[in-house]
């Protein structure tokens, strides 16, 4: 594995080292800061002791973040996509009219 294609980030005093296609190093070193600010507030919390319970602790609350923010874009797109479906079937009756008129006009109904 190429240099180049790894990235060393830390998280919770650790540094790991993972490789990372060049295109998503950004991405990635996001997603540790995020990791490492999780765990912190939960070993800081001092309820969880050891790396590998605040760990899974950490990962069972962004899980639920995530799975929350997705039922939300869920339930918020539904109105959005059926008024689009609505928009749709309109234009389409615009121009089915149109069409209609316009062949009408040329005599060829």
């Amino acid at each position: 594995m190429s240099q180049s294609n790894t990235l060393n980030v830390q998280i919770l005093d650790k540094e790991y080292c993972i490789a990372c296609p060049a295109d998503e190093r950004v991405n990635l070193e996001s997603a540790a800061r995020y990791l490492d600010s999780k765990m912190r507030e939960i070993r800081s919390s001092g309820k969880v002791i050891g790396a590998d319970r605040v760990a899974v602790m950490a990962a069972l609350n962004i899980t639920h973040e995530l799975l929350h923010k997705q039922e939300r874009v869920e339930h918020d797109s539904g109105p959005t996509r059926e008024r689009v479906r609505e928009l749709l079937e309109r234009v389409d009756r615009a121009l089915t009219t149109d069409t209609l008129t316009t062949d009408k006009e040329q005599g060829e109904v």
